[in-house]
């Protein structure tokens, strides 16, 4: 099926790995110009023929920046997505809601919510003008707040919250604003040796691997398997094209079935 998407541009933030990249890889098939933003510019990354660019979205002025820099590689931005986002670390972050200091919530919220606000208003002009998409990557955890660490699901709460605000002021003037909240993902935030989901086998006293293969199961995924990057990334691409010119303010789950109320 022909997105509609050949010849726009597009900036993808957190595009060096996971869904990111997967995004970023997707939107280059469908004949898109992209940029792909990364704390570090992956291998992988390049191959998906993106242009590579490395920031840092936790600082106040990185977001900013970033933009700037895309603008000049791109021209104008028809579509913003909001991936950029923490809490796939294991250190620290199965202790519960005391476990977590200020520095902690600082990180959190700077990372998983405040780098989409910032990026987010810096490439609004852009948008606007090109009448664009904003496709933000949140989590169902915003909805099952015990589906990962406190600081990542209440940043990721007020993620789904500001996408809602972002498409009620700004679909009037034609950009259109939509969500995308996975559940459980094969990403490093669950494979990884040195990730959460090792983190939290480790506070559970079983193996990561019998953590990884009972995970469906008691996520509740009625499909019995993780989400594979790929299938976020063709969700995403859908709601940044011409097809979904309908769709906005909408969150849509991408869970395998695991919330079970609408």
């Amino acid at each position: 099926m022909d997105l509609g998407l050949t010849g726009k541009t597009a900036l993808v933030t957190g595009a060096s790995r996971g869904i990111g990249l997967a995004v970023a890889a997707a939107l280059r098939a469908e004949g898109m110009r992209v940029v792909g933003a990364a704390r570090t510019a992956s291998p992988e990354l390049a191959a998906t023929g993106a242009v590579p660019l490395v920031a840092d979205l936790s600082t106040v002025d990185g977001p900013a920046e970033l933009v700037t820099r895309a603008l000049a590689e791109l021209g104008e931005i028809d579509v913003l997505v909001n991936n950029v986002g923490g809490g796939d670390s294991g250190e620290g972050q199965t202790g519960g809601f005391l476990g977590f200091d200020e520095a902690a919530w600082q990180q959190g919220i700077g990372l998983n919510f405040l780098s989409a606000v910032r990026t987010t208003r810096a490439a609004l002009p852009s948008l606007l003008r090109r009448r664009g998409a904003i496709v933000t990557v949140s989590s169902i955890g915003a909805r099952q707040p015990s589906e990962g660490p406190v600081t990542y699901t209440t940043a990721k709460a007020a993620l789904t919250a500001f996408g809602k605000a972002l498409a009620e002021e700004f679909g009037p003037q034609g950009v259109r604003v939509n969500t995308v909240s996975p559940g459980p993902v094969r990403t490093a935030m669950w494979v990884d040796p040195n990730g959460y989901g090792a983190a939290l086998a480790a506070a559970m006293g079983v193996p990561h691997e019998d953590l990884i293969a009972g995970l469906p199961a008691g996520a509740g995924l009625t499909t019995g398997r993780l989400i594979e990057p790929a299938e976020v990334a063709a969700l995403v691409a859908y709601l940044a094209s011409p097809l979904a010119g309908s769709v906005a303010g909408a969150d849509y789950r991408i869970d395998g079935g695991a919330l079970k109320v609408a």
